[in-house]
């Protein structure tokens, strides 16, 4: 699989870090506090976060009683500014690509991962690396830009707009034709994969993954009237989409599925 490290551009990592660092982004004020609310508990829980970026969640995650929290990246910038500016005792980060992940001997309670896998050739490969890493009870719970976003090739605007500027409707074209799009957002050539929705449930479902919740985006009307800017779009389109998922028993994947004894119980 191929493997994408934009973040360690400098004018691409300046620009991602001034954007965080801003009180309103839609980090902050969208994509968290969803992926938070999906969270089980994480009180004595390991936790793997995929793509950890600059360690906002692995601190929390921390500070929310983890046992133990092991950050990834691609980027060694991300890296050095988390090691610097989000470590704990129990915190440890890892240069180490998506891609690479069965390099890991250990498995995990949990794994998150925040708006990374629109950057991965194969997802349905990855899923099967990340099942490999959940012990039996173990969640997954991710975030991802959502497929009407990522369709978008960079030929047309991504919003019809009034002559003031108003977005009057979302653009969307070429939904149906998957693949890697390359753009010119922040640095030429910005890459990443689109997907529709039914290939990231299926990819999920072949991996032997259960999903037990998906949400799509959403934002406020106070949030849309205060800053129209940068949230006006919300109201057109979800700009992400989020699954908790967890391990499928089956036969096919190594156990009895509790829904082939019902169903076997049934027949007698």
């Amino acid at each position: 699989m191929s493997k994408q490290n934009v973040y360690d551009d400098r004018t691409f990592f300046e620009n991602y870090r001034k954007n965080r660092n801003q009180a309103v982004n839609f980090n902050d004020c969208i994509e968290s506090p969803i992926l938070f609310s999906m969270l089980p508990d994480l009180q004595g829980k390991s936790v793997l976060d995929i793509g950890c970026g600059m360690g906002q969640h692995a601190k929390q995650y921390s500070e929310m009683g983890a046992a133990s929290v092991l950050g990834t990246d691609i980027s060694e910038k991300m890296l050095s500014y988390a090691r610097e500016h989000n470590s704990a005792k129990n915190i440890t980060y890892l240069h180490l690509a998506m891609e690479q992940l069965e390099v890991l001997d250990r498995k995990f309670d949990l794994i998150t991962s925040s708006l990374v896998f629109d950057y991965v050739e194969d997802f349905d490969g990855l899923m099967v690396k990340i099942r490999n890493l959940m012990n039996d009870d173990a969640k997954l719970v991710f975030s991802l830009s959502h497929p009407i976003v990522t369709a978008w090739d960079g030929v047309y605007d991504r919003y019809t707009r009034t002559e003031t500027g108003e977005r009057l409707y979302a653009n969307l074209r070429n939904y149906c034709m998957e693949g890697l799009r390359k753009v010119d957002w922040v640095v030429n050539g910005y890459e990443y994969y689109h997907r529709t929705v039914s290939s990231l449930i299926n990819g999920l479902i072949s991996a032997g993954l259960v999903i037990e919740e998906c949400q799509e985006a959403y934002c406020s009307e106070e949030l849309r009237t205060q800053y129209p800017a940068l949230f006006g779009g919300t109201m057109h389109r979800p700009e992400f989409i989020f699954f908790r998922c967890r391990k499928a028993c089956s036969d096919r994947f190594g156990k009895h599925s509790s829904v082939k004894e019902k169903s076997d119980a049934r027949s007698d």
